[in-house]
């Protein structure tokens, strides 16, 4: 999925002190008619879980009144993108050959590596589009690795009122075979009206609670839909509990603190004001670096890239650091 935010503000992703609740903005995602979003990372006050770098909450959207997804053709450098469904299906086409579909329950995980580009459309059935889309920076030593794909389908684990899908890392003894370059977590967890559970988590990770639908409570406070609560490293465990009448869902990210600090705008991370500068004239003068996307049907055929702010992309601090 793309950043379409026609002003990108550039952002320093580094370790920061914030720990507490991440609240959502709406942002557009496409043209005037386009779906919104509710997106929770990045942020100034934490810009970081572990590697994860981005997290935009979308849907429920019925697609048979209004607009859904088609994002044209664009590019990416130096992260992996998780698609992640609760209901719907989109059309995945990308730079490095692969045509796939995002279904509901299964992983799509593309590494851009040193640049691809790429194109997701909604498809009209089934008719309700709801989701999670996630990016994770690579470290240094892997950012320039070539195109990749990988599809997974999880299985789920029923008990106690909980079902679990992990699909990425280890959680509760169930594991991921997707690789990565950095210890992650990512898993979905549903839970029953009134239902509750600790789990047993990696204390050298830190954690995050995205909440979909329900009255949950995690990391020790009450949460809204689309909220994301942060829990740092030196915890055992990670207690989530549904507080409502109606089921709950939530999607649980972790890894352990990024050590490296990054420059993020709009789809591109690197570590430099002159990087992101070369990778947008690359993008805007159709580069080979970022290939090209075949099959696409829309009205755009590539997304163009925002005008650059006028000052040097420069580190922000991080409050509390």
């Amino acid at each position: 999925m793309s950043n379409t935010d026609p002003a990108p503000a550039e952002l320093d992703c580094a370790a920061s002190a914030f720990d507490g609740v991440l609240h959502p903005r709406e942002v557009p995602l496409g043209g005037p008619r386009a779906i919104r979003v509710r997106r929770t990372l990045p942020q100034r006050e934490r810009s970081l879980i572990g590697a994860w770098c981005f997290a935009d909450h979308y849907g429920p959207h019925d697609l048979r009144g209004g607009p859904g997804m088609d994002v044209p053709p664009h590019p990416h450098t130096g992260l992996q993108t998780v698609s992640w469904l609760f209901s719907g299906e989109i059309e995945h086409r990308d730079s490095a050959g692969v045509e796939a579909r995002v279904r509901a329950g299964e992983l799509n995980l593309m590494t851009a590596g040193a640049g691809i580009c790429h194109s997701e459309v909604s498809v009209a059935d089934p008719p309700i589009l709801h989701g999670v889309q996630l990016w994770v920076a690579l470290p240094d030593a892997d950012r320039d690795t070539g195109r990749d794909f990988a599809h997974y389908v999880p299985p789920v684990r029923t008990g106690g009122g909980v079902s679990m899908r992990v699909f990425l890392g280890e959680l509760e003894g169930l594991s991921s075979p997707v690789h990565t370059f950095t210890p992650l977590l990512g898993a979905q967890l549903d839970l029953a009206a009134g239902a509750e559970v600790v789990l047993d988590v990696d204390p050298t990770f830190e954690h995050g609670v995205l909440v979909d639908r329900g009255r949950v409570a995690a990391c020790g406070t009450h949460l809204a839909v689309a909220d994301l609560a942060y829990q740092g490293p030196g915890h055992a465990t990670l207690q989530v509990s549904n507080r409502g009448d109606e089921p709950a869902r939530v999607v649980v990210l972790g890894g352990p603190p990024f050590g490296e600090e990054l420059v993020m705008w709009w789809n591109f991370v690197g570590r430099s004001h002159d990087e992101i500068v070369a990778f947008r004239e690359q993008w805007q003068t159709q580069d080979t670096r970022f290939g090209a996307v075949a099959g696409y049907r829309g009205a755009t055929a590539r997304l163009p890239a925002p005008p650059l702010p006028r000052a040097t992309l420069r580190p922000r601090p991080n409050p509390g650091v």
